[in-house]
């Protein structure tokens, strides 16, 4: 694969008790093209969720090599994470985590602001993705005002707001009713050509996993190409 933004080789990451060793990534091996949605399938516990908080330097890993967006991710100082996190990837989970007091345009434009970005030019980017997202109409609602898939969508947005090069996505559609869901898969199917960004999502929900140009099941430690 040419240039792919992530590269994953002979990763292994345990989690260790006094009963056992629970090996969750056992030396597997997984790469993804720029600019592909790429989704990833396994059952409860088999490490989906600690795969990407590694990709997103929020988890170590025991050994191996990780490269994402050409950092190395075992080579980098907490400075150096800490910015990786910042300005390389945005993350989505399955519950939204917006700040209750803030509005959808602050909770948007905030991580651009604390990131150094003048005040006026973060909230503009912030009214301008929000109204990519559909919720242009919407800006000064808090969290409570919305529904749940308007609060994801938001979500969404505030992962955009640094211009990520990739965004990762845990279960973005797990909390979700039907309709919900079927809006936000149009979203992020979208994306890449929307927003300029890779997206890699972990899923249950098949529809979700459906968009993806690529797919794979995490089973034993181990990523098998299912698509």
């Amino acid at each position: 694969m040419s240039n792919p933004i992530i590269e994953c080789r002979d990763l292994t990451k345990t989690f260790s008790s006094s009963a056992e060793v629970l090996c969750i990534l056992d030396r597997a091996n997984f790469a993804m093209k720029r600019g592909q949605i790429c989704t990833i399938l396994g059952p409860s516990g088999s490490g989906k969720s600690t795969f990407l908080a590694i990709l997103g330097s929020l988890e170590r890993f025991d050994s191996g090599d990780v490269h994402v967006d050409g950092y190395d991710l075992s080579s980098l100082s907490e400075k150096s994470l800490s910015m990786f996190r910042r300005n390389i990837v945005g993350f989505v989970f399955q519950f939204h985590f917006l700040l209750n007091d803030f509005t959808a345009l602050e909770n948007v434009a905030l991580p651009s602001y604390v990131a150094g970005t003048p005040k006026n030019e973060a909230w503009d980017r912030a009214r301008r993705l929000l109204d990519m997202v559909g919720l242009g109409k919407r800006l000064d609602h808090f969290p409570s005002q919305l529904s749940g898939g308007e609060r994801q969508r938001v979500a969404v947005a505030r992962a955009l707001i640094n211009s990520p090069s990739i965004v990762l996505a845990d279960e973005p559609t797990g909390n979700l009713d039907a309709s919900s869901a079927k809006e936000l898969r149009s979203l992020l199917q979208n994306l890449p050509e929307s927003a300029g960004t890779t997206l890699l999502i972990v899923t249950h929900d098949p529809d979700l996993a459906a968009i993806g140009g690529s797919s794979y099941l995490l089973k034993g430690g181990r990523f098998e190409c299912i698509k």
